[in-house]
């Protein structure tokens, strides 16, 4: 039987300063920090928490021995999408506020249950950052 997948738990994002990343994802987009201890003598880690996902943070400069990865990580090389309900002019005026450049937006984009107002922006290492709410 084929396996079937039903939601995303976390992803990994590598990253050049784990707190300068951490800093800005909770000031621009409001996650909560968790740090946690791998156990293991293993270094600490941080996530990032929202809704029921959760972003790990890992610096490229970590032992792929320590913490195994993709085979080509790369701080700057993520292109993701978070949902919000906020409206796409405040989250314009929010990343002003927080003295972030907006990439792009609002644009209509097509999500993975219809149509969605997205806005884009850069995360302190250059990943391109989409925040989105569906227009229902």
């Amino acid at each position: 039987m084929p396996i079937k997948v039903s939601s995303l738990n976390d992803l990994v994002a590598n990253v050049t300063d784990v707190e300068v990343s951490a800093e800005w994802y909770q000031r621009v987009l409001g996650m909560e920090r968790k740090d946690f201890d791998p156990g293991h003598g293993k270094q600490k880690r941080i996530s990032l928490l929202f809704g029921n996902q959760k972003v790990n943070l890992r610096p490229v400069s970590a032992d792929k021995e320590e913490w195994v990865t993709a085979d080509h990580e790369e701080a700057g090389s993520e292109d993701l999408c978070f949902l919000t309900e906020t409206t796409p002019e405040e989250v314009i005026d929010h990343l002003k506020s927080c003295g972030v450049a907006i990439e792009e937006g609002p644009v209509n984009k097509q999500g993975a249950i219809g149509s969605l107002k997205s806005v884009y922006c850069r995360d302190p290492d250059g990943s391109l950052i989409e925040i989105s709410a569906y227009e229902d």
